[in-house]
């Protein structure tokens, strides 16, 4: 592989180009940053311009909403959901208790669609507006108390985007250095394999047209094995679409760091980093969350940081809660906790082993952890409309686990309504439908939409779900209220978690707030004996909250800890409870 030093890329460069200064312009000609002039996208440097930070201290610790723009909301009638769409619908995201937004990938790209292949990375994607737009959402957002973050891709480009087209087509390019190459042939490259392929193609390299249904992803291509002698190969660990950079080439690592504060000075407030596991790959053998991976992660980190009150959160499958210290990302998305909370909830074989590694995972992994249930990749498992086949008593115990346990929640769009995926369509598309918002599609487009609607539109939909009060989507309300009336829930201690049998109990703790929660996913009434609370403490119910002067007002009223910290309560079949301690 053509990568230069890893030392070259990483600290250094980024502190460099932090501490450019007001007359820096344009980086001089190189062999790896040609004069501006010659450049086929904006490589210009982008000085820090940190400003202030409209949101308010700890923001972050609310609830999120993972948008898929294209799938949100249609302003224009072209089928197609944009930015000014997402404006629109903000009223609806605060009203539901949202913190901030995480909009999947927006900027140009030339998939047209998921958004991973990025061709400009100071660009909107067309068919989501403008700049102007962008700006627009980050002002009204702002206004409502909401942050937004942002999709960044710094893996690896499309093989469209401009610099590697040029890379391609003349190893005498300035930009060959900006992405990964070898002379070797494919014989010489056969211990290289990344989930079953080689990660190694030539230039022009054919896709498959077709992805099939249930994959996270294109499929990878045999690579050809029959080349001319020398001929190059570029690595893309995610499919010939899909080219590397060159992490070790700094002036690659300067070009996302600009790119990076292009966004921040915007106003944007974050960003989820993509695949940071595999910025850097050291051999066959050594490919996978790399130790300078982790380094270089942890540098972008702290450029953002600089800027306040900015969050970052990881994707990083292989070690999330390792990506979740401090020194590299701060946050990183649990992955396995939401199969274990959804196996909790489903009350099946192996529920009782799930909720107790629900009850036992915060006691081991970082409180800055990102929850969910679901998300926009098949591999995290199907809209959680579908893993509970409309189960929704069940589904929403999953909902209150993990928005009320420690960790950011990344509520994934249509998730609060019950929206099911589309069967039939490949690869992640069941998963990025038009959002539910009427009972027509009219409600999301006044146009042809770009993808069929969910199959449970005309009952499952915003606008009936508002109108119902025992919806799902009034549940999530309720659970969000409580996120953000009680600090405890949103950013507190973590304390007493048992597991008895399909029955979880919690403590949530922060200054000299204490919130208890007990969960029981079993369809019997449990009595159980709850330890550790505070000696002689009263129980008040948040969750839920009977008639005012009812027997169970009474009852719960009467509920306290004895001297040793011990309550004994009953939990109702498939219910959730929440207490505050006095």
């Amino acid at each position: 592989m053509t990568r230069r030093p890893f030392a070259l890329a990483t600290a250094t460069v980024l502190a460099v180009a932090t501490a450019a200064g007001p007359t820096a312009h344009a980086a001089p000609a190189t062999a790896a940053t040609p004069a501006r002039a010659a450049t086929p996208v904006d490589l210009s440097p982008v000085q820090e311009a940190r400003g202030h930070s409209a949101l308010p201290e700890g923001w972050q610790h609310g609830a999120f909403i993972e948008i898929f723009v294209r799938g949100f909301q249609d302003s224009d009638g072209d089928g197609i959901g944009d930015l000014r769409g997402v404006t629109q619908r903000l009223d609806y995201l605060k009203d539901l208790g949202i913190k901030g937004i995480w909009l999947m990938p927006i900027t140009a790209s030339a998939d047209h669609d998921h958004g991973y292949a990025t061709t400009d990375y100071r660009a909107i994607e067309p068919q989501y507006g403008t700049l102007a737009d962008f700006d627009e959402l980050i002002l009204e957002a702002h206004r409502r108390g909401i942050g937004v973050v942002m999709d960044y891709v710094i893996n690896h480009s499309a093989r469209e985007h401009p610099l590697f087209r040029a890379a391609a087509a003349d190893p005498a390019s300035p930009w060959r250095d900006w992405f990964v190459w070898t002379p070797q042939p494919l014989a010489e490259l056969k211990d290289w394999d990344i989930w079953g392929k080689t990660p190694w193609y030539l230039p022009g390299e054919d896709v498959p047209p077709e992805v099939p249904e249930g994959a996270s992803a294109p499929p990878k291509p045999e690579s050809t094995a029959q080349a001319g002698a020398g001929s190059p190969r570029y690595f893309a660990v995610f499919g010939p679409h899909m080219p590397d950079f060159n992490m070790r080439n700094p002036a690659v690592v300067k070009y996302h760091a600009d790119s990076l504060r292009f966004w921040l000075n915007r106003g944007l407030d974050g960003y989820r980093l993509d695949a940071v596991p595999h910025l850097i790959e050291n051999s066959a053998k050594d490919w996978n969350d790399q130790p300078e991976s982790r380094v270089l992660t942890g540098d972008f980190t702290r450029l953002i940081k600089r800027y306040p009150r900015r969050f970052v959160v990881c994707e990083a499958t292989a070690e999330p809660k390792v990506y979740t210290r401090d020194d590299i990302c701060g946050s990183a998305f649990a992955f396995g906790l939401e199969r274990a909370v959804i196996d909790a909830a489903k009350g099946g074989d192996g529920s009782v082993e799930a909720v107790a590694k629900v009850a036992r995972f915060f006691t081991e992994a970082p409180l800055s952890m990102a929850t969910m249930l679901s998300n926009h990749d098949i591999f995290a498992g199907k809209r959680a409309w579908d893993q509970f086949e409309g189960d929704e008593a069940r589904y929403k115990l999953a909902a209150a686990t993990y928005l009320l346990l420690p960790g950011t929640p990344f509520i994934y769009y249509g998730e609060e309504i019950g929206q099911a995926g589309v069967a039939g369509l490949p690869g992640d598309a069941p998963l990025r439908a038009p959002m539910s918002w009427t009972p027509a599609p009219g409600g999301f487009s006044t146009g042809t939409p770009f993808r069929p609607a969910s199959p449970n539109l005309s009952t499952h939909n915003a606008q009936a779900q508002a109108a119902d009060p025992g919806s799902l989507l009034n549940f999530y309300k309720a659970m969000l209220a409580l996120r953000n009336g009680q600090p405890a829930i949103a950013r507190g201690r973590y304390e007493a978690p048992l597991a008895q049998g399909q029955v979880l109990s919690f403590q949530r703790a922060y200054k000299n707030e204490r919130v208890l929660v007990v969960i029981n996913y079993g369809r019997a009434a449990t009595e159980v004996t709850l330890p550790g609370l505070p000696a002689k403490a009263r129980l008040r119910a948040l969750h839920p909250q009977p008639p005012s002067g009812s027997a169970a007002a009474i009852q719960a009223r009467a509920l306290a800890a004895d001297a040793r910290g011990r309550v004994t309560l009953t939990a109702a079949p498939l219910s959730v409870q929440v207490f505050r301690l006095r």
